[in-house]
């Protein structure tokens, strides 16, 4: 009898090469900041009421608050260089996505610094365009002197993360919906290096977000220990090889992850204080000291504004408040959807020249869009053909 081992390889790879996701996006090196939109409109912070206000473009880059280094990394930035007296605000950036990404889409966002310091709050993250209803997923955030991220999704009442889920991080709160959504359920990192000083000490490392229809996980990689399948990513990734998720909420009957998110739109922000930084019991635990007892004023009077007596930028709580971004990368099911802010929607296309991959007019050809969850299922059938073919 003829052996169908060779077939077998043949056919796992195709089933692989059917459940891969594909590059659509690679927002990197001097064109990083094409496909971004500023978020100067209204200007302050109107979704966590911090002390800045967003610039548009052009003053952004003429501030040097945005701008692509030597090493070809973009840099994003408060502006820690400004005498702000009371009552102004600093300034700073928070730019989003053109497009919005649908369900069945990995993020991947590779950063060698990220901001922190007193006041700091550093964000990436995505939403739908209708806050809380289509949902958010917070990859990355923390503040002040934190030294672990958090990652939190918020939705409308009536979600939550399951109970005894498959994750590296510590869950502290369930309901995604609580607090009218602005508490969410969180999942703190317990991997080292996940954020601040040790984060920039240790060179960096990547995040990966699977949004999918089975739910949705996050992952951690400190610099040293970012695998081979996702540095070396550049047409296709499977995040099913990515081992146990720091963060998962898989879907299912403690929420319906297609039903509370809709096709999102990925943001990188910096605000300063706000209702977590700023928060005198948060700030209190994680900038506090003999000098800082605080109350709802401490964080912006000590690290947003400069004291009459100080006439020199205040390098100590803003000089670490900067991103330095390698690369954003979104990989989509063939079955996806991008949509751009306008509202219009096309098939999920590679739009970089890593990007060579193919599909279909309408971008749900039946031959490729079968999912990686089918992805067993069709190689057991396949196999089975093969074996009766071969008897």
């Amino acid at each position: 009898m003829l052996s169908i081992a060779p077939l077998a390889v043949a056919l796992l790879s195709a089933s692989y090469a059917l459940g891969a996701f594909n590059l659509v996006k690679s927002y990197s090196g001097s064109t990083f900041f094409d496909g971004w939109q500023y978020d100067s409109v209204p200007g302050y912070d109107n979704t966590t009421n911090g002390h800045v206000f967003y610039l548009d473009g052009a003053h952004a880059n003429a501030s040097h608050l945005t701008y692509v280094n030597d090493a070809g990394r973009a840099i994003i930035k408060v502006d820690n260089e400004t005498v702000v007296s009371y009552p102004n605000k600093r300034n700073s950036v928070r730019i989003s996505t053109e497009d919005f990404f649908d369900i069945g889409s990995v993020f991947l966002f590779d950063a060698t610094h990220v901001p922190y310091g007193c006041s700091v709050w550093p964000s990436f993250w995505t939403t739908g365009n209708h806050w809380p209803n289509t949902g958010e997923i917070d990859i990355l955030e923390s503040y002040n002197l934190e030294q672990a991220n958090q990652m939190t999704l918020h939705t409308t009442e009536g979600c939550s993360q399951a109970p005894n889920v498959q994750q590296v991080g510590k869950t502290n709160d369930t309901d995604c919906g609580a607090g009218g959504s602005t508490i969410g359920c969180t999942v703190v990192e317990t991997k080292a290096n996940s954020f601040g000083e040790d984060f920039a000490n240790n060179q960096g490392g990547v995040w990966a977000a699977w949004f999918d229809e089975t739910g949705i996980s996050v992952w951690f990689w400190s610099r040293k220990d970012v695998p081979a399948s996702v540095s070396g990513a550049t047409n296709t990734i499977d995040p099913t090889t990515f081992g146990t998720p720091s963060a998962a909420w898989p879907s299912g009957s403690s929420c319906d992850i297609s039903k509370a998110f809709g096709k999102q739109q990925l943001v990188i922000d910096i605000t300063l204080c706000g209702d977590k930084a700023g928060d005198p019991q948060i700030y209190q635990s994680t900038c506090g000291g003999p000098l800082r007892n605080a109350t709802y004023d401490t964080c912006y009077q000590l690290d947003v504004i400069q004291q009459p007596t100080v006439t020199t930028p205040n390098q100590t709580a803003l000089g670490n408040a900067w991103f330095e971004i390698s690369y954003v990368k979104v990989f989509t099911s063939d079955t996806a959807e991008v949509a751009n802010s306008s509202g219009a929607t096309a098939p999920a296309a590679p739009t970089s020249t890593s990007a060579n991959g193919t599909s279909s007019a309408d971008g749900k050809n039946d031959a490729l869009s079968v999912h990686h969850m089918y992805t067993p299922v069709v190689v057991a059938t396949l196999l089975a053909v093969a074996s009766c073919l071969l008897l």
